[in-house]
Formats: C-alpha cells, structure tokens, sequence
C-alpha cells in the first residue's frame, strides 16, 4: 500500500478528525459558508461521511437519508444546478426536506468520482443565506477541493481494505492452527552442552513472506495479542517434545504480558521450568503496569529480557522490570572478535549482568572466534548456527537428546549455574523479532 499522497500537504488535518475534514473546512472557509460535507450514495440512499460547520445541524456523519430527497440526488440527474445561489429561487428546492429544516440559501454541490470514474458521491457546501456573488470560479475552486478530498478518501478506503484483507488472513491462519513451532537449542558456550531451545513461529507461506511480517500485521489490525497467544498456545504444546532438564520459554510483547488471557493459559499448561521472554518493540507505555503484571506472571516462570545491548531494550526497561535473563543481541555477537569496541561493550554488559544476579544468552552465534570470546567475557549460553539452525520439533530433541548421549563419555559437563542463572531453554520468539534466516 503506498503512502498518503496529501500527508505533507494537509498536515495532521482537522483535530480528532480526517484530513477530508481539513479539506472541507478549507473550502469552508474560502467560501465563506457555513456548512461543508461530503456525502457517499449507496444504493437508494445518501450517507454523511464526513461534515464540518460550526452551527448546530440535523445530521451527524454516519448518518444516511433517502437519496431522492436530497439536493444531491436531484444535482447530479440536472434538474437543479451545480452553483445555487437561492434555493428559494427553485420550486423544487423548495420541496425537500433539507431546505424546510435550515433554511437552505447558497448551495454548491459537485460530484466525487473515483479513479475508475464511478461515482462515489457529492461534496458540498451551503449557508442558510442567500449569496449571488458566488460565480463558477468558486464552482471550479471546489471542484479542486473535491479531487483532493476524493484522493484522500480512495487512500482511505485502500487502507480499510488492506486492513480487512489482513484481518481474514491472520483469522484464518489462527483458526487453522498456525503458526506452526520450530526449534533452535541453546548450547553452554563452554561444554558445548544443550540446556534448552528457542522455538520460532513459522507459517505455511515461510519461503515467500518472512514469519515477523504477520506480528507486525497482526499488531497493526489489533490482533498482535492474539496472534502471540496462539503461539504460546503451541509452544506450550510443545513442551512434551523438551528434555527434562531443559527449559522451556515463551516469549511475548507487554501487551500479551498484560493481557487477562496470559495467566490462565500458562496455569492450565503448568509447564515446570518455565521462562517468559518479553520483547519490546514499540515502547513501553506503562512500566508500573507492566511490572505488576510481570510479578504475577512470576508465578509462572522466570523473566528474560530480549536484545539487550540493542536500541530496543534501554537501562530503564531492564532496571524496572528486574529480568532473571538477558538475551544479548546478536548486533554485538557478529564479528565481537574483530571489534573491541564490541567487546569492550559486551564486556560491561556482562558486569552489568552479574551485578543484577542475571544470566545472559548470547544471540546469533556463528563462529569459534566469536564462541571464545564470549566465553572469556563471562558468558555462559548461547544459540546461533555454530551450534545447529532451526529444526521441526522432533528433529531438534533428538538432537538435544544425541549431545546429552554424547556427554556421557565426555566427563563433567561444567560448574553448576548459581541460583538465578540457569539457562532458558524452550524460547519461542514471535518472528517480528527473529533476525535469523528462515532454514
């Protein structure tokens, strides 16, 4: 969907209204009348979509009337003229009902017409009072008016469709069960160990558009909440698929965090080792909120914070909310060995950390040079393709099964975690945050 033709043009528009509305108060107001609308015919009737007048009047937008009682009606079939300058000058004005409840002076009305040429309905304006100086130049400045009004209203109406087409398409996704989950384990960065997975939405059209698209869709039509519940749904389902000695996470936005639903759905899975990866992408509104909701949500597992060390995720989102976990971006993973300013970042991050009580799990790991590095620094877990991609359930236990085979004849595993630093494991990520590849 391209961008609003007239956004610079008009500005925020009319306030609490349209920019169709600072249109008609534009024309209004060069015209010196006292009423400005624009009106859409739908079958046998008008229907107001939008007026603008600083009089108390009998209709209000969203209203509709029978069309063949209306100046409209009669303006676009010819027996009355564009341009009035007394309605009391036409008998047949005189007989509607718009002309018996204002009175009805000056009236100018010209037609709106869509890119296809279909018409779409009037724009107009009137007075109560007669006006004789009115000529066709005025006809012809809001005829201007009127092609500005029309653009906005078909961007508006593309905009409304986008957005019912969108509806359906993450209704239906819904209902048929998507998204289906994918798993990436988590690994200790020293031993090589599995401790959990991180699970990634996917859809069935993942090879053409990339999963995080349908949660930034889905939030921009209001259903993000429900888009994310339905994930968590399957990824508590997929728990059964989970080692018992690995973790299992779910990840979710603050508004899923402060949704009603959340709780519920979580005691009724009662997944033990639970973690609650929270994700902030467009601003936290209110952190008190959010913190409440959180220390209920407690009850129910631990909380990890998602990229850490990127923009999204500032001090004051990490200090107010406490988390047990941080998830270091994968921005300051890749090449960490060639960069110190990297590693001098990622370095205090790590203090920064430790001083919180809270563990961290390095994101996007895809090299030994990297893996060293972090390992030197402090860090204990990490995920990343040095360790293996995302696979379908099955294909990643297995895989967490073979590597705890494996350790078996390898010796210890490593110093046990402290309290508060134990690794997550079954992290489901809404793909709107994933930045890796799809497999």
């Amino acid at each position: 969907m391209t961008a609003n033709p007239l956004a610079g043009f008009l500005g925020a528009g009319a306030p609490g209204g349209s920019q169709v509305d600072a249109i008609l108060d534009a024309m209004r107001q060069h015209l010196g009348m006292e009423i400005a609308f624009a009106s859409r015919f739908e079958g046998d009737r008008r229907i107001f979509t939008h007026i603008r007048t600083d009089i108390p009047v009998p209709s209000s937008p969203g209203d509709s009337e029978p069309l063949d009682g209306t100046f409209c009606h009669h303006i676009m079939a010819g027996r009355l003229p564009e341009l009035i300058h007394n309605a009391a000058d036409y008998p047949l004005a005189q007989t509607l009902p718009i002309a018996r409840l204002l009175p009805v002076g000056a009236h100018l009305t010209v037609p709106l017409r869509l890119r296809d040429g279909s018409l779409y309905g009037t724009f107009c304006c009137l007075s109560r009072t007669a006006d004789y100086s009115l000529t066709e130049r005025d006809v012809c400045t809001v005829r201007a008016f009127a092609e500005l009004a029309c653009a906005q209203i078909e961007f508006e109406m593309d905009a409304a469709s986008h957005r019912d087409m969108l509806t359906r398409r993450i209704e239906d996704a819904i209902s048929r069960g998507q998204p289906a989950i994918f798993l990436q384990p988590i690994h200790r960065l020293d031993t090589g160990r599995s401790t959990g997975a991180e699970a990634l939405a996917r859809f069935t059209d993942a090879n053409e558009r990339p999963p995080n698209l349908w949660f930034d869709e889905a939030f921009e039509v209001g259903l993000g909440v429900e888009l994310e519940l339905a994930a968590i749904g399957n990824a508590l389902a997929g728990a059964a698929y989970i080692p018992a000695d690995h973790y299992l996470s779910v990840n979710l936005s603050p508004e899923t965090a402060l949704s009603d639903r959340l709780g519920p759905m979580l005691e009724a899975a009662a997944v033990p080792n639970l973690v609650l990866e929270l994700t902030e992408h467009s601003g936290v509104k209110d952190y008190a909120a959010l913190g409440n909701a959180l220390g209920e949500l407690r009850r129910h597992g631990r909380i990890a914070i998602d990229d850490f060390g990127a923009g999204y995720s500032s001090l004051r989102h990490i200090i107010a909310l406490e988390p047990d976990i941080l998830k270091l971006d994968m921005s300051l993973v890749r090449g960490i060995d060639r960069d110190p300013a990297r590693r001098a970042l990622a370095g205090a991050m790590v203090g920064f950390a430790g001083r919180m009580d809270a563990s961290i799990v390095a994101e996007g790991v895809e090299r030994a040079e990297e893996r060293a590095v972090l390992c030197d620094l402090g860090v204990d877990y990490g995920q990343g393709y040095l360790f293996s991609r995302p696979m379908p359930l099955v294909a990643a236990q297995q895989h967490m099964l073979g590597g705890q085979r494996s350790r078996a004849h390898a010796g210890p595993a490593g110093t046990p975690a402290p309290r508060r630093r134990l690794s997550p494991a079954f992290i489901w990520q809404p793909c709107r945050a994933i930045r890796l590849p799809c497999p």
